[in-house]
């Protein structure tokens, strides 16, 4: 049955990427991706890669639409005319495709005991999380502790991709823009949809931050979900409004904020006579140490991310049409 419904699922979003490449309508066009992205989220969720899952939803379907509305305000809501090169395009596409159907050839049988990923590390995992850590999300342990340099370069990269994004879209006297007052206030749907959701979408975030140890969740995809509300918040309403519930300077000390305090909790196990960015001698009890490590660097993950999304909507945003 799951298979029959994952191949449902799949049809889907194949007569979806076919509706996304036909409609001559830019509003119809980010409201399917969004839909796409929830299809290929259901997927993942139906492969057990429910982290996976709600990362894509969080991302694909949160943050890229409420951009792409963004984008959108700042244009029409019409394709212009395509482009002269279709067999070109329609070549590239063809020779991808048949590169990626050529690389599932060499992929192991799906849930196959014998795969790579399940004869080397990822037993150990399993096996130790429960003794090191005493969560239930054993991906959440390897991303938070197991795994915490590769997380904090991530977060790094993170900062640092926003950092660069703000220096492209910076302009005039130090780097600064007059904000644009985008928003959607003529769709009608969106509005009210909108502002149902908003105050359920904030909710919704900081559950995901906060419950990453039990269930799939933690700082990227919280981030990601806080961000799309408030943008979704500045399109509906204007972006002074955006900016007068979270200001500029509170932005840029999200985003540094948080990199600075996954730093902080590394630092801080040294202090205590530890290693960087072991938890554990953060308590009396390791265990304890860990999970309350794992809170912190979460929450630092949660702080840049949302303050990287904000600050590159905001600074785009600024450009004006």
């Amino acid at each position: 049955m799951t298979v029959v419904f994952g191949i449902f699922l799949l049809t889907l979003l194949l007569i979806t990427a076919v509706a996304i490449v036909r409609t001559k309508n830019l509003f119809v066009a980010v409201m399917l991706l969004g839909i796409a992205s929830l299809l290929i989220a259901a997927n993942f969720f139906l492969l057990d890669a429910a982290d996976v899952a709600l990362t894509e939803a969080a991302v694909g379907a949160g943050i890229s639409t409420v951009l792409f509305l963004g984008a959108l305000a700042l244009t029409s809501d019409r394709e212009k005319s395509p482009t002269s090169r279709k067999a070109l395009s329609m070549a590239v596409v063809t020779a991808a495709a048949l590169v990626v159907i050529y690389a599932t050839f060499d992929k192991p049988a799906f849930g196959s005991p014998d795969a790579p990923t399940q004869t080397y590390v990822a037993p150990w995992y399993l096996d130790k999380t429960r003794e090191f850590i005493d969560i239930p999300n054993v991906v959440t342990a390897v991303l938070g502790s197991f795994r915490g340099y590769d997380t904090l370069g991530e977060v790094l990269v993170v900062f640092t991709a926003g950092i660069g994004v703000l220096f492209l879209l910076a302009g005039g006297p130090g780097g600064k823009r007059p904000s644009s007052n985008v928003g959607l206030s003529q769709h009608l749907i969106p509005r009210v949809v909108g502002r149902l959701l908003i105050p359920f979408i904030l909710l919704f975030g900081l559950y995901v931050q906060f419950h990453g140890e039990y269930g799939p969740g933690g700082g990227f995809q919280a981030g990601a979900i806080i961000a799309a509300a408030i943008i979704l918040y500045a399109l509906l309403e204007g972006e002074e409004k955006a900016l007068k519930v979270i200001p500029r300077p509170v932005l840029l000390g999200l985003t540094a904020g948080g990199a600075i305090l996954y730093g902080a909790v590394g630092v801080a196990g040294m202090l205590l006579g530890g290693n960087f960015l072991d938890y554990s001698v953060l308590s009396d009890d390791p265990v304890k140490g860990q999970q309350l490590g794992i809170i912190l660097i979460e929450a630092g993950v949660g702080l840049t991310v949302t303050g990287v999304l904000l600050s590159i909507f905001h600074a785009f945003a600024a450009r004006g049409r």
